[in-house]
């Protein structure tokens, strides 16, 4: 047996345990979306686009090839698991999204974020790598208000972000330096929303964390605010 292969019963377990807390947290999102029920229709969808194709299991098509070789992303970078809506609503709120607020959800996938964004009314982009993943999915959403769009994480414009999200924990150094790099154009006091680590670089503070519960168990969620120091702001002066 492998060093890393559960036995039989344990695996079974485990598999039985996500069945329920998948279901558990799919009732939980539908009731959350009575009081907005503009956003149940584009709820609906997207678990229908799920069921009827993901793209995240097609490992070897050409489109999934194209687009690692671009960004130079491993597959395992793209594979991680949901954010439930109850826990995007939770985080939100913590970091102070409201109306006038704009997210950004860097690698958005299902765009449970989105829709946790314009819950509580603010403006929602995502954007995604997988062009047909995009395709099938941003109709879906569009009537809700929210925009999501392909291309690369590391070269989207966040100047007008005023809360950004994505899922840090799976990302590999080198993609955490580029996407580094990249969150240093973001204006002054936008805030970062990351799982399970922080961002550990100059210019990101705050480092408040809270458990929170996602659809592989519980995990730390990180709230940091972009504050860029001199040598940023040296950076930026001769970029």
């Amino acid at each position: 047996m492998d060093a890393y292969e559960l036995p039989f019963w344990e695996r079974l377990l485990l598999q039985l345990l996500g069945i329920v807390i998948a279901v558990v947290l799919r009732v939980t999102d539908l009731l959350l979306l009575l009081p907005r029920p503009r956003l149940v229709k584009p709820y609906m969808g997207l678990w229908w686009q799920r069921v009827l194709r993901t793209p995240y299991s097609a490992r070897r098509t050409f489109e999934m090839a194209r687009v690692l070789q671009s960004t130079g992303q491993s597959f395992r970078e793209l594979m991680y698991g949901e954010t439930p809506l109850v826990t995007a609503l939770w985080f939100l709120r913590k970091a102070g999204v409201r109306r006038g607020s704009r997210v950004v959800d860097l690698g958005a996938g299902r765009g449970r974020v989105l829709l946790a964004a314009r819950w509580w009314g603010a403006e929602a982009h995502g954007v995604e790598l997988i062009a047909d993943h995009v395709a099938r999915v941003a109709p879906w959403l569009q009537p809700a208000g929210i925009t999501l769009t392909v291309g690369d994480m590391t070269r989207e414009p966040l100047g007008d972000a005023t809360h950004i999200f994505c899922n840090w924990v799976a990302f590999s150094p080198e993609t955490k330096a580029r996407l580094v790099a990249h969150l240093r154009t973001c204006a002054p006091g936008t805030r970062i929303i990351t799982v399970t680590r922080p961002i550990q670089a100059e210019g990101f503070t705050g480092h408040a964390c809270h458990w929170m519960l996602f659809t592989w168990g519980f995990e730390k969620v990180w709230l940091q605010e972009y504050r860029p120091g001199p040598n940023d702001r040296a950076e930026q002066g001769s970029a």
